[in-house]
């Protein structure tokens, strides 16, 4: 398989950014999924498939633009980076891991300073470090949910 090939494969998260509606939430969602299945117990790890990913994101959407121009609409990659991001050291169950998609969506969507800056950047930088941004606000605003909710059950 040829480079570019490679790219737009990785860029649309293997398709998933042909998704007709949604694809940013198609392809969080498919995330969430996959990691609840195949990495519940093992969340630990999500910090350093994060960085992976982070790379391989900035790689691919630099390339996918090529495909479908700046920060084109199958470009979903830098959703899963983000949502990933935002599972970071949260505890494996449904009302967690909804609380994290969800407030990933709200961030990915609001753009609060610095993720709209972000979007600035050339290639594929902007368009993974957005969702690098919101991905931790989600996973800080989660942490402090479960920590006061934690806190007021004691």
């Amino acid at each position: 398989m040829k480079k570019k090939q490679l790219a737009k494969l990785i860029s649309t998260f293997f398709y998933a950014g042909y998704f007709p509606v949604a694809r940013g939430t198609f392809a969080s969602l498919i995330t969430l999924v996959i990691i609840w299945f195949l990495i519940p117990s093992f969340f630990y790890i999500l910090l350093p498939i994060s960085v992976g990913l982070f790379f391989i994101s900035v790689w691919s959407a630099t390339w996918g633009e090529e495909f479908f121009g700046k920060d084109g609409k199958p470009i979903v990659i830098d959703e899963v980076t983000g949502m990933v991001i935002s599972l970071i050291f949260v505890p494996a169950g449904i009302v967690p891991y909804a609380g994290a998609f969800l407030l990933f969506r709200f961030f990915d969507v609001v753009k609060p300073p610095p993720a709209r800056w972000m979007e600035g950047l050339k290639g594929g930088w902007g368009v993974t470090l957005d969702d690098v941004v919101a991905g931790i606000y989600a996973n800080l605003s989660l942490q402090l949910i479960l920590y006061f909710v934690n806190f007021k059950i004691k």
